[in-house]
């Protein structure tokens, strides 16, 4: 199910950039480019203003194309964003079940066994200045 929403919103997105492009070739005479450009920078919110419609017909499906195009965009994004999270989600929690299955040894875990604490296993040095003025 969601595979055929994302091919939709796909097919969707590509139908209204080419609607686009085609329609303000043919109505504002604009070069191919010129009127693909027009419809990306539109309906993406960027809006250069190098490019303006001049016929009536132009303005208005320019108002049309703003919010019909920037909200199939939109879900494009957003489906794009979610199927992200959903593939870096899926990756921790292969991660966590990976870590969670080492095996711990029986000894006291030690940040550095080189670097005992003070007073442990170090062949009976004390562990303080203190302590050895004690003792004497």
């Amino acid at each position: 199910m969601t595979q055929l929403r994302n091919i939709t919103i796909f097919v969707a997105l590509l139908v209204v950039i080419s609607g686009s492009t085609v329609f303000f070739r043919i109505v504002e005479g604009w070069s191919w480019l010129d009127s693909y450009f027009f419809t990306v920078v539109t309906i993406s919110t960027v809006g250069y203003g190098n490019l303006v419609p001049v016929t009536a017909a132009g303005k208005l499906a320019t108002t049309f194309l703003i919010f019909g195009g920037l909200g199939v965009f939109a879900l494009a994004i957003h489906e794009f964003a979610k199927t992200q999270l959903l593939k870096r989600q899926e990756h921790n929690e292969w991660l966590f079940a990976r870590l969670g299955h080492h095996k711990e040894s029986h000894e006291e875990q030690v940040a550095n066994k080189d670097d005992q604490p003070h007073g442990s296993a170090q062949g009976g040095l004390p562990s303080s200045p203190q302590s050895s003025a004690a003792k004497d």
